[in-house]
């Protein structure tokens, strides 16, 4: 897997969706870079469900975190978005619970 950052966004203005899909490695200081785009998706409609999807990156846990609470609170960290609009963020994030138990299987 290349830990190059690389981030592809898919607009439907018509439905008020956009799909940003996210591969490579993100890192606590690579995420923000995810922010800026997806704060650039979320100024182009008011209301636009925004999906980040990362199952195809190698995401740190503290990255992970940072997004998942930008899922919850609805809103980008204040030193990317300091108007805090509302962004309706869902991550589609990598099944690491699932890969854990299956190495353990096979190394039992």
């Amino acid at each position: 897997m290349n830990s190059k950052l690389n981030i592809v966004v898919r607009i439907d203005l018509d439905h008020h969706r956009a799909l940003v899909i996210a591969t490579g490695h993100i890192t606590i200081h690579s995420v923000n870079a995810l922010y800026v785009v997806v704060k650039r998706a979320n100024s182009l409609r008011k209301g636009l469900d925004l999906e980040v999807d990362i199952t195809h990156a190698r995401v740190d846990d503290e990255a992970l975190e940072m997004l998942q609470t930008a899922s919850v609170t609805h809103h980008l960290p204040a030193r990317i978005d300091p108007q805090q609009a509302p962004c309706t963020i869902s991550v589609l994030a990598p099944r690491r619970e699932h890969a854990t138990a299956g190495r353990e299987l096979i190394a039992a």
